[in-house]
């Protein structure tokens, strides 16, 4: 019984799961992944990649069994409240069954994870969607401002080959390149800022177009830049390493795996979920795949110092693409992905303010409800995108701190505590189905572990780096 997922819902096949898995994890991060890999050397890169590939897949896993447990202790409640409804008697139950069920009910009180544990849960998933919401409100007025802008003595080409500007460079008449980008900033803010404040429902059609331009724009960078390499015109001559810049390459990859917190949406509708682990392991596989086949034909396809934060920014000059459609297509590509997808998280992110304070049998005011806590959703995010758009930055910090607590601490937290509430529950002799296959306690201790060096390795970094300026 013990490592039941519940189906409800809509069901789909596991191999679209896969698919949706795949669209969930490959997004806004592996187009700040080209020029992470050209700063930190493609050896240490790859090696890199692979290593958090493979520690986001065995915290996924972590989650899939935590998952399987709850949903076996939430189907046995329900068939005790059936026996109870059929027979009052407790009399005729046997012995087994009434030492399960006192063992149940000894279980069901105590939460899997204490109130500190899921005040952490709901901090890290805070934080990582305000990175998210800054991330998205940087990277859509910065595109605008790299399509649009021109250096002085510049076409109407876009961006030139040398792609290195400085905000007070001019962009239009008086205006300075930074003056631009806040002037779209406030254009986004003012257009999608509005959706904190009301639902956002029935995105099915709107998200399916999105997907499609993704890959559409992902297909076309890589094989632009593949014929570029095949007729001897790369430019890029990457180092083998360079230690300086793993710091914003681990954040980049970290927040570029992420899934952990969406996979209880996810997993649940997937129909047989006989082989839910070896299909999330081939995902894995295949993301790693694209990471890399997208990140090495950028750093040979480009110089290091002229790849942009913005991948699809390379894409936007006269002597790589010469159709004109395909240069604002993949220049503007981030305006129309994220902007579909900004509302979706501020609302989300306003969703779990309110739930963090939420008290049972409780309402919020009005005011609170509508106005305060959109409000915080909304404001900081926006003075981060005001104050910066370096997006490889955004994205490293996002990924190193908030990224480390969801990918990597809360997942192992609870599958120790699950499967202790499962033993408690059920008895040492019931396995779960769907049990990680990294089912020794070392796992949880060496995620655990690897979590805490990687935040004092960025938290020394950072500090050595504002110390040398």
């Amino acid at each position: 019984m013990a490592g039941e997922i519940t189906e409800t819902g809509e069901l789909y096949s596991s191999y679209v799961g896969l698919v949706y898995m795949f669209n969930l994890i490959v997004g806004t991060g592996a187009l700040t992944m080209p020029k992470a890999f050209a700063t930190a050397g493609w050896l240490v890169s790859l090696v890199l990649l692979v290593f958090l590939g493979f520690m986001s897949f065995v915290t996924t896993t972590f989650v899939i069994e935590a998952m399987a447990a709850a949903n076996a202790q939430l189907r046995w409640k329900r068939m005790e409240n059936l026996k109870e409804e059929e027979d009052d008697d407790s009399s005729t139950a046997s012995d087994s069954d009434v030492l399960i069920r006192d063992n149940y009910e000894r279980a069901e009180k105590r939460p899997i994870l204490s109130v500190l544990g899921v005040n952490l849960f709901y901090f890290c998933i805070i934080v990582y969607l305000y990175g998210d919401l800054a991330i998205y409100a940087a990277a859509v007025p910065f595109s605008l401002m790299q399509v649009t802008c021109s250096a002085t003595g510049n076409d109407s080409c876009g961006v030139e080959a040398d792609t290195k500007y400085n905000d007070t460079d001019r962009c239009w008449g008086p205006l300075r390149r930074v003056d631009a980008y806040r002037i779209y900033l406030a254009i986004f803010t003012l257009l999608l800022g509005p959706f904190t404040f009301f639902d956002v429902q029935k995105t099915k059609y709107l998200q399916i177009l999105t997907s499609l331009m993704r890959w559409i724009a992902f297909a076309v960078m890589i094989v632009l830049a593949l014929v570029r390499i095949g007729h001897g015109q790369g430019e890029g001559h990457p180092p083998l390493a360079d230690f300086s810049g793993v710091r914003n390459l681990f954040g980049v990859c970290v927040y570029s795996f992420m899934c952990q917190h969406s996979l209880p949406s996810l997993i649940t509708p997937v129909s047989s979920k006989r082989h839910l682990t070896r299909l999330v392991f081939l995902d894995y596989v295949l993301i790693l795949a694209f990471y890399g086949l997208l990140s090495f034909t950028a750093i040979f396809c480009f110089r290091g110092d002229s790849l942009m934060d913005m991948y699809t920014l390379n894409f936007a000059r006269c002597d790589v693409v010469g159709l004109a459609a395909v240069r604002f297509f993949l220049g503007l590509f981030p305006v129309f992905t994220i902007s579909t997808n900004f509302p979706i998280i501020a609302v989300t992110l306003r969703n779990n303010w309110k739930t963090l304070f939420h008290r049972e049998g409780g309402t919020y005011p009005w005011v609170v409800d509508r106005v305060v806590f959109p409000t915080i959703t909304l404001v900081p995010p926006v003075l981060v995108a005001f104050c910066t758009h370096d997006l490889e930055s955004l994205v490293g910090i996002t990924g190193a701190y908030a990224g480390t607590g969801i990918q990597y601490v809360i997942p192992a937290f609870l599958v120790y505590h699950c499967r202790r509430d499962t033993q408690l529950a059920f008895g040492c002799g019931v396995s779960n189905k769907h049990r990680s296959p990294f089912r020794h306690t070392f796992w949880v201790g060496f995620v655990l572990l690897w979590a805490f060096s990687c935040f004092i390795f960025v938290t020394a970094n950072i500090v050595l780096s504002e110390t040398k300026l």
